[in-house]
């Protein structure tokens, strides 16, 4: 378990911060605002469960969601070295990114079928919702940059996780709309 018993360090006064291993890093460097994107979904996704309390078996997969998005944020925070560290460090699982297969599927099998694109509205859990979806995308984004960048490694499965959970976010949305049928649907130029 975690300890944290004093909040402020000041060690990050000079613009950097300390990653699990290695040295420090400017706090605008890829890996952080990765894992610091990945932790905004996170917060995004605890406002919409605000709004999830009435829909239980959606609210305990947002929950677990939650508790997994720490772990990538741990596996983002802890660069693979180039030699064994002594420790085993906290990576996303191929589980975890099965599990989340498992929810979409679920949540999927009884939505409306889709006859347009989705816009990001309907109830305060759908809106919030796609919200979190949105920031899980900017996250994925970010995660692709660093893993493409010289002497960074970014795990495949927590490349694989970030990707499901936005398409998971995206149905989870749509089963807070009615399962679909409060869904709002793009009409192409409606307003023209």
């Amino acid at each position: 378990m975690v300890k944290l018993n004093k909040i402020y360090t000041k060690t990050g006064d000079d613009g950097t911060t300390g990653l699990v291993a290695g040295p420090r890093r400017l706090k605008h460097d890829l890996r952080v605002e990765s894992y610091g994107t990945v932790d905004e979904t996170n917060s995004a996704i605890g406002v919409a469960r605000l709004h999830t309390i009435e829909l239980p078996d959606l609210d305990a997969m947002l929950m677990r969601i939650q508790n997994d998005l720490f772990d990538l944020g741990a596996d983002l925070s802890t660069p693979e070295p180039d030699e064994p560290p002594a420790y085993e460090p906290l990576r996303i699982i191929d589980h975890q990114v099965e599990r989340i297969e498992r929810d979409i599927d679920l949540l999927n099998a009884d939505l409306e079928p889709l006859r347009s694109f989705v816009l990001p509205a309907g109830s305060p859990a759908s809106a919030h919702l796609h919200l979190a979806r949105t920031i899980a995308r900017r996250a994925e984004r970010l995660m692709v940059a660093l893993s493409r960048g010289q002497g960074e490694r970014v795990s495949p499965t927590a490349l694989k996780y970030i990707n499901r959970l936005s398409d998971f976010l995206f149905v989870a949305a749509r089963h807070a709309n009615d399962r679909g049928r409060a869904d709002v649907l793009w009409v192409p130029g409606k307003n023209r």
